[in-house]
Order: C-alpha cells, then structure tokens, then sequence
C-alpha cells in the first residue's frame, strides 16, 4: 500500500512540473514560479521565473526538500484521467494513459495530451479531438 501512495504523491507532483506554484519554506518565506523538476529523494525543486517574498525576481531558484514547509498548485491540473474515461466510452478497450508522460494513446495512433490531439490524423482522430473539445466546454 505505501508503494501505491507513493508512486500517487509522485504522480501528483510531476503533474505540477511546467504549471506555476507557491512554494513556502519553513521561516514563512513564499516564492511563486514554475515547477520546472524535483528530486524524489531529497525533496529539493527547481523554480524558474521567480518572483520572491520582496518582489525580488530569480531567472532561477532551487530549494532543498529540507527547507520547504508546502508547495500549493496555483492552476488546477488537467483532469487527463476524466479525458481517458470520456474517451473510453466511445473506444472501449482501445485507450492507454500513461500518466508519467501526461499522454492518452487511442487505438494505438491517435496522441493527445492537455493542449489536444498531438499525433494522428483521419476521421478517428477528428472524433478524438471533437471529444476533447467537448471535454473541455465542459470542465471549463
């Protein structure tokens, strides 16, 4: 069980990877930048685009997993897991999502992601990408 929560709390985190964050170390100092990459054993993040407690801007900033107290998303993820099961529906048993690479594989060919329909073409793939735009509609 511990291996499954925390493969999960590692899967949360590198959804966060490319999206902005807060991130507060534990004497109440804030940073908010992107979450560019995290090391899974010491805890540490690297930042870009910081802008610091005084306004203060960092082209870049890293943190030692010793120092921070939380790090809070400041976008919500996309719900790539709600889309797979949209699209589930419609190709039964022909969808794979790898949530490490945040990529949905329809039929083997068809590619998507956050942004949509990243490889594939024909009259398959326009329904993949008719679906995620109604996904989005919806969720939005």
């Amino acid at each position: 069980m511990a291996a499954v929560t925390g493969r999960r709390f590692f899967e949360e985190l590198g959804q966060l990877v490319d999206k902005p964050v807060v991130v507060e170390d534990r004497a109440g100092k804030t940073y908010e930048g992107v979450l560019l990459g995290f090391d899974s054993q010491s805890m540490s993040v690297a930042l870009g685009d910081v802008k610091g407690a005084q306004g203060t801007l960092y082209h870049r900033l890293i943190l030692t997993g010793s120092t921070i107290s939380k790090i809070m998303a400041t976008d919500r993820p996309f719900n790539l897991d709600g889309l797979r099961e949209r699209l589930e529906r419609v190709f039964p048993n022909m969808v794979q999502y790898f949530a490490e690479a945040g990529v949905i594989v329809v039929m083997n060919k068809i590619r998507l992601n956050e942004t949509g329909v990243i490889e594939g073409t024909g009259p398959a793939a326009d329904r993949v990408r008719d679906i995620y735009n109604r996904f989005i509609a919806e969720t939005t």
